[in-house]
């Protein structure tokens, strides 16, 4: 929306002021007189030489047993390649998901899996044509260090290289009864009252509304309350249209907060209650609620999608598909469970799932967490060899995951070149949650034309935007401003948010709150005094009163504004102005009111300020 010229320039002028790590790979393997010797030893024992052996052409593996054999029988093959033993040739995958296990391939698998072989992805090469080439986009990360994913999932495995064997595990068994995902028909649902019928009318135009119009004036809390006002068992009055409509609706939510986990899952609980089936779809959007409903993963959201994982599957008979794991990849990495997020991936590469922009994605973020930097560079150079296309969210994330790594000056490196290449985003509007999924889905298909016509892939490349968003500097505020307290970096991103005309949205403020709490006090010659801090507040409530996007008051953002008054006026009249002036503007319920109260009381005595 449009700022005021007093907000513009009070938030931008309240705050004006003035490891690389490269790991060694493998070593050279054995050189052509060493395979010539192999070849002659077979010989000798009346066995026929491989034709890698004869010309040192293959790597290292094991020659994978056909199902129902008993016990696997491996035999080995030289190669002069150092990658022999990791990577395949023309930068392909590993033809079996030994990219995690050092130990050879066996028929069974981490968790469950199909006894069929994997189909094994392909990726070919596209060549240059109009457009961003592949060149311009490798120069958006400093340097490479000339390794792969695999190899640096290998690395991670088992960093000394020590080949431990693959514990057996018991090969689970998926159903693959059939459901009737149509049930029932709209002439087999429930017989019903009048008054029900008017509200299953009343539910069917409200939830396709819904759907054509996300901002429409229905909310998903009133669908819900509607839906709560048929009788028991209410899902037997809707027919299977609507019944997958209205999870659609209720699955379609900016923010996944514990609310709408349990909204959805008392749904779903009604239709397994009346024996009905869910789809794909919907069993993937229940774990994604499981495992996203709070800020920050943990081991539990990681094994309440595993288990809902699991009744998929071996319950429903239903497999899941490149979205499911993509879901317990992100969960398991971003709860640390990084041994459950490379079963995943080899689990993947098992079933021959072809990796699309979301799987990449997670894949950078998942060597950020592991403070891995070599493995974010080699992430993105896989994605730009794929063909994916490039856009902010994806530089977003490359960034993220380098000052995760503390590799500060790659970070800057990536910034500086969003700054360079692109200048369109003065010419669209303000995205939202909507806008932002329909780019996602449309780079998607961009990138599934670009690899059935190569000629057209620069061209396609185009179309993906680079320049820094709302996303980009709240990952640079919250580095440079909350954790190291720069707040020459912090000015510097402020005036370049208002170059590249980003809106000042709420994320933006509580950054900043965080940092006056963190790094404020020392009195005016601070960087983080109490003038500033008093400018950012003025700032704060004149965008607020003016119905800026995106910005509204909850107990995070109050908090923290409190903990920046107490840190830096150590006033407690001033404290309790800045109270004041929050519930004027902001009315909790009695729940978060008692909340509010009782660490108010709890700041002024940590602060050492009068509670009286």
């Amino acid at each position: 929306m449009k700022i005021s010229a007093r907000f513009d320039g009070s938030i931008y002028g309240a705050i004006r002021s003035q490891r690389q790590v490269s790991r060694a790979v493998l070593a050279a393997a054995a050189a052509a007189a060493a395979t010539t010797e192999y070849a002659t030893v077979k010989l000798q024992f009346g066995l026929k030489p491989a034709a890698s052996a004869l010309t040192g052409g293959a790597g290292i593996r094991a020659s994978r047993p056909k199902p129902g054999a008993g016990a696997p029988r491996f035999h080995a093959k030289l190669s002069r390649s150092p990658y022999s033993t990791i990577a395949s040739r023309g930068g392909r995958r590993p033809l079996y998901p030994s990219c995690f296990a050092s130990g050879p391939p066996c028929q069974r698998n981490w968790n469950h899996t199909s006894s069929v072989p994997a189909k094994l992805p392909s990726f070919s090469g596209l060549p240059a044509s109009r457009g961003r080439s592949r060149k311009q986009l490798l120069r958006f990360v400093d340097h490479y260090d000339g390794v792969t994913v695999e190899e640096q999932l290998e690395l991670l495995r088992d960093p000394y290289m020590r080949r431990y064997a693959r514990p057996n595990v018991p090969e689970l068994v998926v159903s693959d009864q059939p459901h009737h995902m149509a049930a029932p028909l709209p002439d087999e649902v429930q017989r019903s009252t009048p008054e029900d019928r008017a509200i299953v009318a009343r539910l069917r135009t409200t939830v396709f509304s819904r759907l054509l119009r996300p901002y429409s004036a229905y909310d998903n809390d009133n669908i819900y309350d509607l839906y709560r006002t048929l009788p028991e068992p209410r899902v037997t009055f809707l027919s299977a249209s609507l019944r997958h409509a209205f999870l659609a609706v209720l699955g379609a939510t900016e923010r996944k907060n514990p609310k709408a986990m349990l909204r959805y899952f008392a749904v779903v609980a009604d239709i397994k209650k009346a024996g009905l089936s869910l789809t794909s779809v919907e069993w993937n959007t229940a774990m994604s609620f499981a495992s996203r409903y709070v800020g920050k993963s943990s081991e539990a959201e990681a094994e309440a999608a595993l288990h809902i994982w699991r009744e998929m599957e071996h319950d429903a008979g239903i497999h899941g598909d490149e979205v499911t794991f993509n879901i317990l990849f992100d969960v398991a990495s971003k709860s640390g469970k990084f041994a459950l997020a490379e079963m995943v991936y080899q689990e993947m590469i098992t079933r021959g799932y072809q990796f699309n922009r979301y799987h990449h994605v997670s894949l950078i973020h998942y060597f950020g967490l592991k403070m891995d930097a070599s493995g974010v560079r080699a992430a993105y150079k896989e994605m730009v060899d794929h063909g994916e296309i490039i856009d902010t969210v994806v530089l977003n994330c490359v960034i993220s995951s380098f000052l995760r790594c503390g590799d500060e000056a790659a970070a800057e490196h990536v910034y500086s070149k969003m700054k360079d290449v692109d200048g369109r985003s003065k010419l669209i509007p303000h995205r939202n949650y909507t806008f932002n999924k329909m780019v996602s889905k449309v780079l998607m298909m961009f990138a599934r034309v670009a690899k059935t016509r190569p000629e057209m892939r620069r061209v396609l490349q185009s179309t993906g935007m680079v320049s820094p968003d709302l996303v980009t500097y709240r990952i640079l505020l919250n580095h440079y401003g909350v954790r190291l307290g720069q707040m020459g970096k912090v000015a510097q991103f402020l005036d370049e948010m208002k170059w590249f005309r980003v809106p000042v949205h709420g994320a933006i403020f509580l950054a900043l709150f965080k940092g006056f709490a963190r790094h404020g006090g020392g009195g005016n010659a601070s960087d983080w005094s109490t003038n500033r801090l008093e400018s950012i507040w003025e700032a704060f409530l004149s965008a607020y009163d003016g119905g800026a996007d995106g910005l509204y008051i909850s107990t995070w953002m109050a908090m923290w504004i409190l903990r920046a008054f107490a840190k830096c006026t150590r006033s407690r009249t001033r404290v309790l102005a800045v109270y004041d002036d929050l519930k004027q503007r902001w009315e909790p319920d009695s729940h978060n009111d008692t909340f509010m109260l009782d660490f108010l009381h709890k700041l002024l005595v940590k602060n050492g300020l009068s509670v009286k």
